[in-house]
């Protein structure tokens, strides 16, 4: 028997919750599994706009495992974050190669490669029904406020009283729809800053609105320090507006991605040099600084200096190299190619 909080909980996200395309019902446990990798550190509106192109291309785990790794991160290109790509396709693989079925608990799904403890918490409740809560950052939120926690959601003690809450919740419910409504509550109620409380369905329990200071909770989280990079792109434009890019198969970030070759700068560093010498076995005009573009990747914060160079279109160094169309460049790539490409069209605009 669902408590008063509950049901209060599901008909206000009956109500009020978002059309998502991976909400459709009855819930599809590949596109629920989908959506569960795009939504990792992506807001969601970001992956809406993704999200029915990559399941249009790959409407499942089959045809997912049978893609290449190319093929994968193209349709992911632009999203960020393109381990989860990889992580996501290897996982196909071995779904495909054994059973050919999603596992239905949590405990076996995150045995699979790219699952943690949330991801798989997250598709068991929802595609399968296990009850099982999932703490994200808007749940924790949401839990924080309500119970007056000034315990860290995320240590021991206050992640074990936000899991007997939102069991608590999920009483006589569907785990799924409790999970999903908690999180948009959180979302689109229950904000970081300027929370709705006169909106929010846990309001008349809800500890921290009646002290009148939700805002507090939870306690500030520490940042992880971010580091400032500068970097050098070769940008390397026939005369036909192609640019040369090279697939970078090495070092921490961007791996499997078509970039323009890029080199980190040391602070006495020419880039104009630095930037010749990422190219092999081309005839270079002299190179054109262009104003850097900035970019973060995680923790990592990039000035990134394009070297605009005029070259004859030749055959490319090798296998890992391709010359392309930048504005329709059919590789995986990254938005720093879209942000280098605007900054050397806006140079172009600026001398013709």
């Amino acid at each position: 028997m669902t408590t008063v909080t509950t049901r209060a909980l599901l008909e206000w996200y009956a109500a009020n919750a978002r059309r998502l395309p991976w909400r459709s019902e009855p819930r599809d446990p590949y596109e629920v599994i989908v959506s569960e990798f795009m939504l990792q550190q992506t807001q969601v509106e970001r992956v809406v706009g993704y999200f029915g192109v990559f399941v249009s291309r790959f409407p499942d785990l089959e045809s997912l495992a049978a893609a290449s790794e190319e093929e994968v991160l193209a349709s992911w290109s632009g999203l960020g974050y393109y381990r989860r790509a990889r992580m996501l396709h290897r996982l196909a693989k071995e779904v495909a190669a054994g059973s050919g079925e999603l596992p239905r608990s949590a405990a076996e799904l995150e045995r699979l490669p790219g699952i943690g403890h949330y991801t798989a918490a997250a598709v068991a409740s929802l595609a399968f029904g296990e009850v099982i809560p999932v703490l994200d950052g808007n749940v924790m939120r949401v839990g924080a406020r309500v119970l007056a926690m000034d315990a860290d959601p995320r240590a021991a003690e206050g992640h074990r009283r936000l899991l007997t809450w939102v069991l608590g919740l999920m009483e006589g419910a569907p785990p799924g729809e409790i999970n999903e409504a908690l999180m948009e509550l959180g979302a689109t109620v229950c904000t970081a800053t300027d929370p709705g409380c006169a909106a929010c369905p846990l309001a008349t329990e809800c500890r921290a609105k009646n002290e009148g200071r939700p805002e507090v909770y939870p306690p500030p989280r520490r940042r992880r320090a971010s580091i400032a990079l500068q970097w050098v792109a070769a940008c390397c434009v026939d005369d036909d507006g192609q640019w040369l890019l090279r697939r970078i198969d090495e070092g921490p970030v961007l791996r499997g991605l078509w970039l323009p070759p890029l080199a980190e700068l040391a602070t006495d560093d020419d880039p104009c040099r630095e930037a010749a010498r990422l190219v092999p076995e081309m005839q270079l005009k002299s190179g054109e600084v262009v104003p850097a573009v900035r970019h973060t990747i995680t923790h990592r914060r990039l000035s990134v200096i394009p070297i605009r160079f005029a070259v004859e279109s030749l055959a490319p160094p090798s296998k890992g190299w391709r010359w392309v169309d930048p504005h329709h460049p059919e590789v995986p790539t990254s938005s720093l190619l879209a942000k280098l490409v605007g900054r050397c069209d806006d140079l172009e605009d600026c001398s013709g």
